[in-house]
This record gives C-alpha cells, sequence and structure tokens, in this order.
C-alpha cells in the first residue's frame, strides 16, 4: 500500500508525446461522451477521485437517468520478468494501491485519452479508451509500443449499478454470476438495470470479490459522500503476442448491433471508425465542443455540463451560439431551436429537465431571452449561408419568439412583466431565483436579485430589437426601454452600471453591487445599450475589480458577502457561488465588450487575444478538464479551477470569441473553418 501525499499531487506531470507536446496535472480530467448523455471520465494518472468517474455510465432515458455501470479497472501485465501494476486505486483512510500510476510515462488526449506506461524490464504497453458516439459503448484497446515476448495484460472490471450522483456499498442483493458466450461476457448485477456487456479477445476467469471503501477526494472536498464498496466479478486476461487485444464494454441499452464478428476485428473496425470522425473536425476546441451535443427524443440537446449537469435552457441557448452557430454545427442548432421552439409556456422557456422526471421547470426569466438572440443569430447566419431553416420550422421558431415577447410584454410566472412606465422589464418573487445568479441555501435566496436586474434589461431589449426587425408592434416598448435604461441604471458615484433597479418591487431603490451582469450592456449580444465614455468606464470598473485569469468575478472584492474561496459543504460552496467566485463564460462578453469600446480594431482584437484569451488555453486546457474550461474557479490568487470540470457555456463563449468576435486575431483556431 503506498501513501498519497498531498492528494496524489506528488505524482509528477505527465508529459504528451504527441507533436504539441503539452504537460498534464496527473489529477487533471478526461471526458468520452457518447453523444446520448452517458460518458466515461477518470484523471490522467487513473486514480478516480469522483463517484461520477467511470469507464461506462450510460443514459437509460437520453441525457437523463444516467447510470454508473462500470465504475473502473484494476490492470495488470505479466512479462517475463513479473508481474506489473498499470492502474492505481484510492481508498479508505488515505492509500493508494496499487502503485501503477508510477509508471506512467506519457499521457496525451489525440485522438482520445492515451496512456504509455514502462515496467521495469522496459517493456511498454499503451492503453487507449474512447466512448463511442451514438452508442452506450467503451473501447479499451492495449498494445506493445515495442515487440515484446509473452506479455499478458489482466483486467479486473469494477461494478455497480446505481444512479451516477450516489455510491454503490456492498450488498447481498448483487449478482456476481455472468453469462459466457464465446468471447462475450454478460452481468445483470440489478433486476432493474441494464445488463452490462463485455466483448474480448481474451478469456474470462470468474473471481468475485468486494472491494471495500474506494475513496473520492473531489467528494470528500465538497462535502459528500465519498466512500464508495464495488463488485469485482472476475477478471479477463489478454494476450498481446499476436496484435492489440480489446476490451469493449457495454450497456444493453446501447444497439449491440455494431459489435459483430470476432472481437478484435469489431475492435478494430470502431478504432477506425472513430478516428475518422474525429479526423474531420477543423480543430481541437471543435472536437470538445462535439461532447455537449447530444441526442434528446429525435432532436438534439446540449448538456450544460459534465459530469453532473443535463439541459439547461439558460446554458444551452448561450452555449449554442459559440458551440454551434459560430462552431459549424448548423444541423445540431436547427434541431436544438425547432424542439425548444415547441417548449414554450406563457412566454416562458424550461430553466432545465430533471434527472428523473419528464416535466420540466418553468423558473428563468432569462431562458426564454437568450432563445430569442440565438435562434434569430442562428437564423440570420443560414440565410447568409443558404442554408436556411425550412419554411416550417422557420414559422415554428419565429412563433416561439413572439410568443416569448408577448408573454413576457403582457406578464407571466412571478412577476415577469414589461413595466408600461419605463418600458424595462421587472421579475422576481420572494424564494424564487429567476437569473442566473440562481443559488439557494437552506430555502433562502442567496442573490434574489427582485425588481429589474440589469443583464435582463439588455437582453430584453435585443429580444425586442430583434423582434422589432420583422413586426413593428414591438417598437413603441423598444424605444420606451432604450430611452429609460441608461438614465434608469447609471451610477454616477460608481461610474458603472446599478445591478438592479427598483429592488424588491420598490420604485427607485437600487442595488448598486460591482457586479459582472453590466458588461452585458456593452458586450456578448448583437446591441450594446452604451456607447462612448459610459461604455468605457463600464469595461474599465470590470477590468479593474472584477476579471482574473480564469474567469469575471461575480463580485467586486469590496462589495459585502465577498467570497475568496469556493470551498467547503454545499451549504458554503452555494453562498459563494455567486459572491465572488469567478466565471469563463463572462470571459465572452467582456472581451467583446473591451474591443468595441476601442473600436473593433484589427489591433485591439489581437491585443485583446494575447492578454485574454491565449492565457486561457495556455493553461486551462492542459488542467482541470482536459481540452474544456471549467465551470467556475476561486475568486483569488491561485484563482483554482472549481465546479464542474467540463461546462458547455465555458468552452461555448471561448470558440465565439475566436471564431467570431476575434476572427484572424483568435490565434491558430481562430481562422479554423466552420
Amino acid at each position: 500500500m503506498v501513501p498519497l501525499p498531498a492528494g496524489g499531487r506528488s505524482i509528477p506531470r505527465l508529459g504528451d508525446d504527441s507533436p504539441n507536446g503539452r504537460s498534464f496535472d496527473p489529477l487533471a480530467e478526461w471526458l468520452e461522451a457518447d453523444g446520448l448523455g452517458g460518458y466515461a471520465s477518470g484523471t490522467a494518472c487513473g486514480v478516480r477521485t469522483r463517484r461520477y468517474h467511470a469507464a461506462l455510465l450510460s443514459a437509460a432515458r437520453p441525457p437523463t437517468d444516467r447510470l454508473a455501470l462500470v465504475n473502473g479497472f484494476d490492470v495488470q501485465i505479466e512479462t517475463r520478468s513479473g508481474t506489473f501494476a498499470l492502474s492505481s486505486q484510492h481508498y479508505a483512510p488515505d492509500v493508494v494501491s496499487p502503485d501503477g500510476a508510477r509508471r506512467i510515462e506519457a499521457f496525451g488526449l489525440d485522438p482520445w485519452p492515451t496512456w504509455r506506461f514502462r515496467a521495469e524490464d522496459g517493456v511498454r504497453i499503451r492503453e487507449e479508451l474512447f466512448a463511442v458516439r451514438g452508442a452506450a459503448l467503451t473501447v479499451i484497446r492495449f498494445s506493445l509500443v515495442e515487440p515484446a515476448p509473452d506479455v499478458w495484460v489482466e483486467v479486473r472490471p469494477f461494478l455497480s449499478g446505481r444512479d451516477y450522483h450516489a455510491t454503490h456499498h456492498e450488498n447481498p442483493a448483487f449478482r456476481f454470476d455472468p453469462r459466457v458466450e464465446g468471447e462475450w461476457v454478460r452481468f445483470a448485477p440489478y433486476s432493474e438495470i441494464p445488463e452490462i456487456v463485455f466483448l474480448s479477445n481474451g478469456s474470462y476467469r470468474h473471481e468475485p470479490f468486494w472491494y471495500r471503501s474506494f475513496l473520492y477526494d473531489e467528494e470528500r472536498e465538497r462535502g459528500l459522500d465519498f466512500i464508495e464498496d464495488l463488485a469485482a466479478p472476475g477478471v479477463f486476461r489478454l494476450s498481446l503476442a499476436s496484435g492489440a487485444a480489446f476490451l469493449i464494454v457495454a450497456s444493453s441499452l446501447s444497439d449491440l448491433g455494431v459489435l459483430k464478428g470476432a472481437a478484435a476485428a469489431c475492435g478494430e473496425r470502431l478504432v477506425a471508425a472513430e478516428r475518422a470522425r474525429r479526423a474531420d473536425f477543423p480543430s481541437s476546441l471543435h472536437r470538445s465542443a462535439d461532447a455537449y451535443l447530444v441526442r434528446r427524443g429525435a432532436g438534439s440537446t446540449i448538456i450544460a455540463g459534465y459530469p453532473w449537469f443535463t439541459d439547461w435552457g439558460r446554458d444551452t441557448f448561450v452555449s449554442l451560439r459559440g458551440l454551434c452557430t459560430a462552431g459549424g454545427r448548423h444541423d445540431e442548432a436547427k434541431s436544438i431551436v425547432a424542439q425548444w421552439a415547441g417548449l414554450v409556456d406563457r412566454g416562458m422557456l424550461p430553466n432545465f429537465f430533471p434527472d428523473a422526471a419528464q416535466s420540466p421547470e418553468y423558473n428563468s426569466v432569462d431562458a426564454s431571452l437568450w432563445y430569442v438572440v440565438a435562434a434569430v443569430e442562428l437564423m440570420g447566419r443560414l440565410d447568409r449561408t443558404g442554408a436556411p431553416l425550412e419554411g416550417a420550422e422557420e414559422a415554428l421558431v419565429w412563433l416561439a419568439v413572439d410568443e416569448i415577447l408577448s408573454g413576457y410584454a403582457a406578464g407571466t410566472r412571478y412577476g415577469i412583466a414589461a413595466d408600461p412606465d419605463d418600458g424595462l422589464l421587472r421579475a422576481g418573487e420572494e424564494g424564487v431565483q429567476l437569473t442566473w445568479m440562481d443559488a439557494k441555501v437552506d430555502g433562502r435566496v442567496v442573490t434574489p436579485r427582485i425588481g429589474k436586474p440589469v443583464e435582463i434589461q439588455a437582453l430584453w431589449l435585443n429580444a425586442l430589437s430583434l423582434g422589432a426587425a420583422r413586426s413593428t408592434k414591438w417598437k413603441a416598448l423598444l424605444d420606451a426601454g432604450r430611452g429609460s435604461f441608461e438614465r434608469r441604471f447609471w451610477n454616477e458615484e460608481k461610474e458603472c452600471l446599478f445591478d438592479v433597479v427598483d429592488v424588491g418591487g420598490v420604485p427607485g431603490e437600487v442595488d448598486a453591487s460591482v457586479r459582472p451582469n453590466q458588461i452585458f450592456a456593452v458586450g456578448g449580444l448583437p446591441e450594446p445599450l452604451l456607447s462612448g465614455e459610459r461604455a468605457r468606464l463600464v469595461v474599465e470598473s470590470c477590468e479593474r475589480f472584477l476579471l482574473t485569469p480564469n474567469g469575471v468575478r461575480s463580485l467586486a472584492p469590496f462589495e459585502p458577502g465577498y467570497a475568496r474561496r469556493y470551498a467547503g459543504g454545499p451549504r458554503e460552496r452555494d453562498g459563494a457561488y455567486h459572491q465572488g467566485t469567478a466565471w469563463p463564460w463572462l470571459l465572452g462578453a467582456f472581451v467583446e465588450a473591451w474591443v468595441r469600446v476601442r473600436g473593433d480594431t484589427p489591433e485591439a482584437k489581437s491585443e485583446a487575444y494575447r492578454r485574454f484569451v491565449a492565457p486561457i488555453e495556455n493553461g486551462n486546457l492542459s488542467s482541470g478538464g482536459i481540452g474544456h474550461l471549467a465551470e467556475i474557479a476561486d475568486a483569488e490568487t491561485p484563482y483554482t479551477l472549481r465546479g464542474c470540470p467540463f461546462q458547455a457555456w465555458s468552452l461555448g463563449e471561448l470558440l465565439r470569441l475566436k471564431l467570431e468576435v476575434l476572427g484572424a486575431a483568435g490565434g491558430r483556431e481562430g481562422s479554423a473553418k466552420a
């Protein structure tokens, strides 16, 4: 048993032998998404640090009802010199066994997670793992880096069959017995979950054990259940004498028809097909974006983040602008805007779809407005490319836009309604969180923002402007809102914008907290509401008080309630979520505003890329969630990445910046074909 000092960070950084030559934090995380809401995920060093890490985690009702089926593996090789571990597990109270992580020579992500191990006798093994798009299926391939005689791989899978938010514990109901049919081995651990199916070009040895007290360090830090027991039914023994060895694991939820023929031939066919699919992406960021686009029913949707989010209305339409419209995924974008158009209810779109229920929840003021912006922006792009929406689809989307504007203008749930006195949008009721700052602790909304929040006005007036371009009935309301916005929101004392006016529904009451929401009056949306000196002052205020290397703070450090760290249990973390915690997705609006107030010149764009975007690409994409951007970061040094390691709107806004806002100035991938 080997101690795990400092949470495992004594493991040296892992080199990458791909052409870019990056290095990785050993506890940085990789993601392989299956396009159905399921995924495989883990760390570069192989130690599972989350209850969400798994080799096969499948969505029973795509993209929700996720089940962890195969949580991981113990792997060892046998050579003429002896037996050497290639895996490591973290167990309570704080030990790691076996010692496979120290044999990792290199780790890379091109085109999928790949490890190179070196045993003490010089034998070098390559392990590759990838999820197959459109199937609840993971392929693991082992091969020799250089020829060596008599090398065997033994793989012991760890199974559960639990809800992905839960943990699993030893119990007498678990059924270990397999059904072996040639190269196929099937397990049905519990009657209410799908079968777990293995296909390999090796042999299976039944050897059932319970492995107890796996420890998940990330869950421990989050104040959640962090100890788990997993079932280990037996061992797959694979020879490398005549080529690669395959272990393919699938859920019976998947179409197992893709697993045709002998295991080795099937594995090579899947490798070739998936390699070709990934090679078709114009850049690595486009390939990362692919993870968030998944199936819902007969259409598409966007997963807000991995490993624990599903599809959220607000996140979907913030993300769609970068992941799909800028990123060239127009077919998926069409499907998404058409499918969501049918969900408008009283002018509102769902905030999110619960994991275990069919009914969506309508409790967001901005999801519908982001829909208008994203959908109309998409239709304009499609018209320019000569591939517009079908007539019926276009009519459906415009009908949704009209229902949203009409519902908000007349009034809908939670006090959302246009104020006839100033044309601005009021929203909010006690105990309900409607904006993106939506944390709640013990029934208390941390940032209630009842009244007229600043970014909601920016969204509302942009949506009205887009609607007015098609129908004159929105012009009067638009003109009234435009005429009153700057007058009502300008904070002369702090030389920036108020965060909320008419706070709590009280006319003239203001919240002068310096927050990033004001940036949407200058950047992040098609039409800025401020120009000239005041626009410059807003950008300057955000840069001076809110900007960090990993995102934009949600509250200025001098404001009451400011939180320096996002840490502790759920209560502490939720209390800090929008009270200083930095958000990478806000960089999209900030950088666009920064460029706009400098005249949108090529020089401003180049400087913006160098100052704000390049450091994110050169640092964050190789740590946290590798190739992705995290959900949040601490507000102060060392600005540690926190929250969801793979976040759709963080990556979507990076793509939108590079491909649209900065264009050719956006680095090597900025000019990639879309």
